[in-house]
């Protein structure tokens, strides 16, 4: 339902769209300091709309409403995106100023740049640890953009996480790893915790064991600035158990099995434009 309360003509930030990934980037903005009447969201679901006013304070209303904002969020899905150009084009909110942060895959600047002819356009790619502020976050800027316009769009995605630089033409190629890349390696994480159960561990202790392993590993990887064969090999000892869990894993295809997998993932992202 509609939040009727006294806000700012045109809001500081505007929302379409609003799933978890826009919600935890929201609700830590707000923890920074934005004010709630400074935001403004449009979602289809009544449910969803009561909530985002009650929890956040925001005001909801409908896309043309949003679309003023000086800085606009693009959160749909891609599919959905159709519906939004066909509902913006040709109105004269398409053609104000301001700055365009999409987060949705698969969706190239130079179609976000024909409905908003005006507006600096970037493309971000969060991945899902992003809700926990813990994500990287993919950014391609747009070339005509300021070092000051970029760096804000630099803060208002660093609430989720660490933010890297990207070209456009990298952003399906970081969709299939970065923005994928949780899916796959909680798939790796769930065998990981069932081979401990297989072999007489607790699923609480197995949980554990496996969460504290891979977390370390990777501390480990970054801190030492090791290559993971170096750490791989360091494991490893002559006729040991690890050796003999890595000749499964190898005659299993696990390597090949792992870049097919970012491979299709990519094709479908460049599928969506």
């Amino acid at each position: 339902m509609p939040n009727n309360s006294v806000v700012l003509r045109v809001p500081a930030l505007g929302i379409i769209g609003c799933g978890r990934m826009a919600e935890a980037m929201l609700s830590r903005l707000l923890a920074n300091g934005l004010l709630p009447d400074h935001v403004w969201v449009s979602v289809r679901s009544p449910q969803r709309q009561q909530y985002l006013a009650d929890t956040y304070g925001v005001r909801v209303t409908t896309n043309p409403e949003v679309a003023t904002a000086e800085t606009l969020l693009l959160a749909v899905k891609p599919q959905v995106f159709a519906e939004i150009e066909s509902e913006l084009a040709d109105t004269p909110v398409a053609q104000e100023r301001g700055v365009v942060l999409s987060i949705m895959a698969g969706i190239h600047s130079g179609r976000l740049r024909r409905l908003f002819p005006q507006r600096l356009i970037f493309r971000a790619m969060p991945n899902t640890p992003a809700q926990v502020g813990a994500g990287v976050i993919a950014l391609a800027s747009d070339g005509a953009a300021s070092e000051l316009a970029v760096q804000k769009i630099q803060h208002l995605l660093g609430v989720l996480g660490q933010v890297v630089a990207v070209s456009e033409g990298q952003m399906d190629a970081v969709t299939a790893l970065s923005g994928s890349g949780p899916a796959f390696v909680a798939l790796i994480v769930e065998a990981l915790c069932d081979a401990g159960v297989a072999v007489g561990l607790s699923r609480s202790l197995t949980q554990e064991l496996v969460y504290g392993t891979i977390a370390g590993t990777v501390q480990l990887l970054k801190e030492r600035g090791l290559h993971p064969a170096q750490l791989k090999d360091a494991v490893t000892s002559p006729a040991g158990t690890t050796i003999a869990g890595l000749e499964v894993l190898e005659a299993a295809g696990m390597r090949g099995t792992l870049m097919q997998t970012v491979k299709a993932a990519y094709e479908r992202s460049q599928a969506l434009n």
